[in-house]
């Protein structure tokens, strides 16, 4: 075990190595770039950080002065070759260094940060809410199968995964945030605003009262392919031949379901759940939190992207490959640990 976690580590090196070294030259070739993000600005009289078109160094017609663009360059770091600044930064990235966002006067792990209760508050709710509903209604089904329960529940979670997820969000606050019919939940954010003022349950509430449209938008999708994964694990362990031998020694019906069938037909659902549960924390739906105005990981992305923020861009990709390598090494320890009989050596072929 240890020889295989070894060697997994050390191939994390390269395709880590790999993924940036791509990203980065991909940024190199994106016209309209930190410093011409500055420029439009200072054209429209904004300034760089706010400042008016005098102040900064914008003359009408004749555009900025030569020093000020050098002046820009160099606080962004682009008076460096590019070869100077990609060392510069995987040397940083060794000691987990993100860097400053270029906007937002703050390092890349703080904004990071910052934005991830919001993240984790839709992630692990959909996460629970996935597993608690979709774990017990897929064993349903299996054992089930092929009744009207079958079909009925079928048709329902498929039906919800064909529902985009922004579009149940809207049908939700035309319907209950006060769109059109009723006005049950709030349309933003995730607490009121007197937040503090209130007591332990009534702060309990308000956070329960402020994520039910949000989180209904992103779990309903979520049912259907765990479901169906659930169903389809049971049914294949239903007809191996130690199954029919169970029964056929008398063995309660209950007892080949929980005993003998559950153990096998979990192995895939378990080993997934360290993805999962990461994918949790560190995930964020962009036409979610616009719609909800909730201010996430997805919504950073985003902004970071238009607005050319190359640290937060190439920051937030290399924690999240970082985790994601991780994470799929977990997921294979968690195999052998599941099921005795898978081996490390099967694994690494």
């Amino acid at each position: 075990m240890l020889a295989y976690i070894l060697r997994r580590i050390l191939l994390m090196i390269p395709t880590l190595i790999g993924v940036m070294t791509l990203t980065f030259a991909v940024t190199q070739f994106v016209p309209g770039g930190p410093v011409e993000q500055v420029m439009m600005r200072m054209h429209a009289g904004g300034g760089h950080g706010g400042e008016g078109g005098a102040a900064s160094g914008y003359h009408g017609n004749q555009g900025l002065d030569p020093q000020q663009i050098e002046d820009l360059k160099k606080e962004f770091g682009f008076d460096k070759p590019p070869l100077t600044r990609y060392f510069l930064m995987m040397r940083n990235y060794a000691h987990f260094d993100l860097g400053q966002s270029y906007y937002r006067h703050d390092s890349v792990m703080a904004v990071i940060r910052s934005k991830l209760p919001v993240s984790i508050t839709i992630g692990l709710w959909t996460l629970i809410l996935t597993y608690m509903v979709s774990l017990p209604l897929g064993i349903a089904k299996a054992v089930r199968a092929g009744s009207r329960f079958d079909l009925i529940s079928s048709v329902i979670v498929l039906i919800g995964y064909a529902i985009p997820g922004f579009v149940l969000g809207v049908l939700l606050l035309m319907l209950f945030g006060g769109g059109t019919f009723w006005s049950v939940f709030p349309m933003r954010g995730l607490i009121s605003d007197n937040f503090d003022q209130l007591t332990l349950a009534g702060k309990v509430l308000d956070y329960l009262w402020h994520i039910a449209m949000p989180i209904t938008a992103s779990v309903v999708g979520n049912f259907a392919i765990v479901t169906m994964l659930t169903k389809n694990a049971f049914l294949d362990e239903i007809g191996r031949q130690y199954v029919l031998t169970a029964r056929a020694k008398g063995v309660p019906e209950r007892d080949v379901l929980w005993k003998h069938i559950f153990r096998n037909a979990t192995i895939p659902l378990v080993t997934g759940f360290p993805a999962a549960f990461i994918a949790a924390f560190f995930t964020g739906s962009l036409l979610i939190e616009t719609l909800f105005s909730l201010d996430g990981l997805g919504l950073l992305g985003y902004e970071s992207v238009i607005q050319r923020d190359y640290p937060v861009v190439l920051g937030s990709l290399y924690l999240f490959t970082l985790i994601g390598l991780v994470t799929k090494l977990l997921a294979d320890v968690c195999y052998v640990l599941v099921d005795p009989r898978i081996q490390f050596t099967s694994l690494g072929r």
